[in-house]
């Protein structure tokens, strides 16, 4: 699936708890700043990127996620094993990534647990506040854990918005695959991290990437093939890194990762606010 020319594109990359967390604060102090990220004519979200996404496209108050909400999702401890497993996969750099997306899928469907992906899929319906589609354009990636298949759905798909934001976040280890249309599906950055491909065609592209902390190399990765004339890559300054922490699974530095990101927007609001509102290239 590719998008279509669009004037200005959002893709909100994964990160965890914490950069869910970051990425709304972000959002909301950007907002205040006269910088609207629910604006853009295309908005691609995975996993984290999927919970934020669907909060700035369907117009709501990010001020809300300032505090943990009481239902935030899936709460079963994280599987440290099948996590080892995962990643063992993923860093075998001799796996055709197809082949490697289809053992991660097994790992992730191993005891496969109903009630949490009950759990799972209301807790996001809480987090994004609805399970309407908004009429602004969002895309959200998942991949099919069985077949390793991409999935990207839209408000064309048929896909209830909650099970879309629920599957797109299911990291094996850390959540359950969730079943759609008699498939179960898993993380959408298992297709290709933040999935910027899907920005293709956009005049100006704006790229926000969590785990960019990890590699000072990995933000904004891809965007420069994307093709836009502006291209604007956001990961955590050093201070948002730090409030993050190492983990992004970490539920209690939520609310230092909501007020990080609050922070950040006075600076970030500097860069986007050019190309934003004029597409004049960000310095």
């Amino acid at each position: 699936m590719k998008a279509r020319i669009d004037d200005r594109a959002l893709v909100l990359g994964p990160g965890g708890v914490t950069g869910t967390a970051w990425m709304a604060g972000l959002a909301h102090g950007l907002r205040r700043a006269g910088v609207d990220l629910g604006g853009a004519d295309l908005i691609v979200g995975t996993s984290a990127g999927a919970i934020v996404g669907a909060l700035l496209a369907s117009g709501q108050d990010l001020a809300r996620l300032a505090t943990l909400p009481r239902r935030p999702g899936h709460r079963v401890a994280p599987d440290r094993g099948r996590l080892d497993a995962v990643f063992a996969v993923l860093g075998d750099r001799d796996l055709d990534p197809a082949e490697a997306r289809r053992r991660v899928g097994r790992l992730a469907l191993d005891g496969f647990d109903p009630a949490a992906e009950e759990a799972l899929v209301n807790g996001r319906a809480a987090l994004t506040g609805t399970d309407a589609w908004p009429e602004r354009r969002l895309v959200i990636t998942a991949v099919d854990a069985a077949s390793g298949e991409p999935a990207v759905w839209d408000r064309d798909s048929g896909v209830p918005l909650a099970r879309a934001v629920a599957a797109s976040s299911a990291f094996p280890g850390f959540a359950p695959p969730v079943t759609i249309g008699g498939r179960r599906y898993m993380d959408g950055a298992l297709r290709s991290g933040t999935n910027t491909d899907l920005a293709a065609g956009a005049r100006t592209l704006v790229v926000i990437e969590p785990m960019a902390r990890f590699d000072e190399q990995a933000d904004g990765a891809g965007a420069e093939n994307a093709g836009a004339e502006n291209v604007v890559a956001v990961g955590p300054d050093p201070a948002a890194a730090r409030a993050l922490g190492p983990d992004p699974g970490d539920a209690t530095a939520w609310e230092p990762s909501y007020q990080a990101g609050l922070r950040q927007a006075a600076d970030v609001g500097e860069r986007l606010r050019a190309v934003w509102t004029t597409g004049i290239n960000a310095p």
